[in-house]
């Protein structure tokens, strides 16, 4: 089989043996005689398979009775207008400005009301985290919006910020069941699944039930969250097969252990390639080691030309997908759950050849 080390950003490689379960499955899952994707969402069998999804996320994640969890389509980005659709009662919600996805959200949410930017890194190029303390916080605000792990930039808040009384969300698109997270201290959580849970398609959202029904009136029915939890995430034709697939990789975390082993495994990676990044002088990793991510790992030669050099060689090698954003250059290497420690000792083994080939 020759299959590469994959290090997209997203959509991103899935576990191996993910992969071979739904292979075995695709043409005829279990007795049905039909494929997942050509299920009706509404038979019994695939009734059976978005119920195990839920209970094992929730298994997972040990998310509280009283949030509901939901599975939509559209991707992080439309939830960007869902939360201020679904939570800005008072017209009041305050964004914490940590890369380019909170900054979407922030201006997506200027849309509908008075959204206020409390705290920005732009100006150290989203190079940490803004330091946010309750006192910072609208009292009156509706909510306080984070990005929690920075895709592009590489960074992730080292703990859950303090709102005080304000209800806390957080995009988790790029970081979600990587390592175990306290639900109960957020109001909202929502991810992308193609990072870490399942094929592009398919977007998580974790509520609580408190804040369900305060959609305003303008709201679309397909960003009604409410309409989603009271419908099961069945109102129309839920995104069948990805939410099929985020069943296998739940299911997965859960064989080996859990977020628990999981977090053990993406700390030992992550290490393994910071410490390699810390123990030279070749590569720039331009992150604050405080604020690094697991999942996102940035780095730079500090030369354009050797920059651009690099993921093009490192394709050559089977090391798909270096490049940086193109708003930031250099290069990212996103090592998420289903990045094997292969893969990482196969980036470094690279590193360390491509620089003694292309002196500065």
């Amino acid at each position: 089989m020759n299959r590469v080390y994959n290090f997209s950003a997203g959509p991103s490689m899935l576990p191996l043996p993910v992969l071979e379960k739904a292979a075995a499955e695709l043409v005829n899952y279990g007795d049905a005689g039909m494929s997942v994707m050509e299920m009706s969402h509404r038979s019994p069998a695939y009734e059976a398979i978005i119920q195990k999804a839920e209970a094992d996320l929730r298994k997972l994640m040990n998310v509280p009775d009283n949030y509901k969890i939901l599975f939509l389509q559209g991707g992080a980005s439309t939830q960007f207008a869902s939360v201020p659709l679904n939570l800005m009662t008072t017209g009041k919600a305050d964004y914490v400005l940590s890369g380019q996805f909170s900054t979407k959200a922030y201006k997506e949410a200027q849309k509908y009301g008075d959204a206020k930017a409390i705290a920005s890194s732009k100006e150290e190029n989203f190079t940490v985290i803004p330091k946010i303390t309750p006192d910072m916080v609208r009292p009156d605000a509706d909510y306080v919006h984070v990005c929690y792990n920075n895709t592009i930039y590489g960074t992730k808040y080292p703990e859950i910020p303090d709102t005080g009384d304000v209800p806390l969300v957080a995009d988790m698109s790029s970081c979600i069941i990587s390592e175990p997270v306290d639900v109960s201290k957020f109001a909202v959580i929502y991810a992308g699944a193609q990072k870490n849970m399942a094929p592009a398609g398919l977007t998580v959202v974790i509520v609580r039930e408190d804040l369900l029904g305060k959609a305003r009136p303008e709201t679309p029915s397909m960003l009604d969250w409410q309409l989603m939890a009271e419908n099961d995430s069945m109102y129309n034709t839920p995104p069948c097969y990805a939410i099929y697939m985020a069943g296998l990789v739940y299911e997965w975390i859960l064989s080996i252990g859990g977020l628990t082993t999981m977090e053990k495994m993406n700390k030992e990676k992550a290490a393994l390639l910071y410490d390699y990044l810390d123990s030279q002088d070749y590569y720039i990793a331009p992150v604050k080691k405080e604020f690094r991510s697991m999942m996102n790992v940035t780095f730079v030669t500090g030369n354009e030309d050797l920059d651009k050099k690099f993921p093009k060689e490192a394709e050559k090698a089977g090391l798909m997908n270096l490049k940086g954003h193109r708003s930031v250059g250099g290069m990212r290497a996103s090592i998420y759950n289903a990045m094997p420690k292969e893969g990482i000792e196969a980036l470094i083994a690279f590193m360390k050849d491509f620089a003694e080939k292309n002196p500065k």
